[in-house]
């Protein structure tokens, strides 16, 4: 039952996203943006706000259909690399519980506290609702962003758990094993929820920074929930690794969007305005497996 209403309701979005956004001249008048100082108020910003979070979401599902050349190539690159560790996904997993004593349990505990949606919205809530009373566009675009791409790929996530029906590793079925439309928790490994929902967070919270450093540790930081699930037994690293490549996908996508609806930015004139903050490879060496991230 879960299933099929989850299959209606993307159905409906798909039919909306393909049928609403066909056209740019309509995209850009869903919404009227406040303009005089009468219509700048908190209810109009909200409303205006709340139309490009649904927006964005939309015109993060219908892209592939403007893909080009590029696009495709990372798009193949990330098959690949998802396909390169499902063949090592046991090899990896044994590698990680052989010294998960090891890993301090704040981490671990960070992992599954941070990756829970209700933590999650909370923190992109705060965000934006700081930058909507006090009125800053900036933060408000930044709230926008990151609940609108939170909203897109926690749902994709979502659906694809259901359809896809891939076992977890603490089932001990292996990471051969799939059971779509499955239903119980024991098969909703594919892709992973607190990764995604993590890593959407702070790779939108990085782009608003120009010093790689800085953007660095927080992607660090995003990268913590995933790479704990797998210690967890939670999730294949295939399927972190997945999660990941889809957050930035849709990250940038709807940012592309939120160009166009607003006009202030943090970074405006930084590195977040090149078509990518950072690029990732999968990296191979004697019995390691590593993935390389270049900002």
């Amino acid at each position: 039952m879960i299933s099929k209403r989850l299959l209606l309701i993307f159905t409906f979005v798909c039919a909306f996203t393909l049928e609403g956004f066909s056209q740019e001249e309509e995209l850009n008048a869903l919404f009227d943006k406040p303009e005089t100082p009468s219509e700048k108020n908190i209810w109009n910003y909200f409303t205006y706000d709340m139309g490009n979070v649904f927006a964005g979401v939309g015109y993060a599902y219908s892209r592939p259909l403007h893909w080009q050349g590029d696009d495709f190539l990372r798009l193949g690159g990330v098959a690949a690399g998802t396909t390169g560790l499902f063949l090592l996904d046991d090899e990896i997993r044994h590698s990680f519980l052989s010294h998960k004593d090891e890993v301090p349990d704040i981490l671990l505990d960070y992992g599954r506290y941070a990756g829970a949606p209700q933590n999650n919205y909370g923190l992109t809530g705060a965000i934006y609702m700081t930058g909507l009373l006090t009125k800053n566009e900036k933060l408000r675009r930044t709230g926008v962003l990151m609940i609108s791409a939170a909203t897109a790929a926690g749902f994709l996530q979502q659906l694809s758990k259901t359809l896809v029906g891939r076992a977890r590793p603490g089932a001990g079925f292996g990471n051969h094993h799939f059971k779509p439309n499955g239903g119980s928790a024991a098969y909703r490994s594919f892709p992973s929820g607190h990764a995604v929902l993590t890593f959407t967070t702070s790779y939108a919270i990085a782009k608003q920074f120009d010093n790689k450093w800085v953007k660095g540790g927080i992607l660090a930081v995003g990268l913590i929930p995933g790479l704990s699930r797998i210690y967890e037994e939670a999730h294949w690293a295939s399927d972190v690794f997945l999660s990941w490549a889809m957050s930035a996908f849709i990250v940038e996508a709807i940012d592309k969007y939120l160009d166009r609806k607003y006009d202030q930015k943090y970074n405006d004139d930084g590195i977040a305005q090149r078509k990518s903050d950072f690029e990732w490879n999968l990296t191979f060496g004697g019995n390691q497996l590593g993935v390389v991230f270049q900002f």
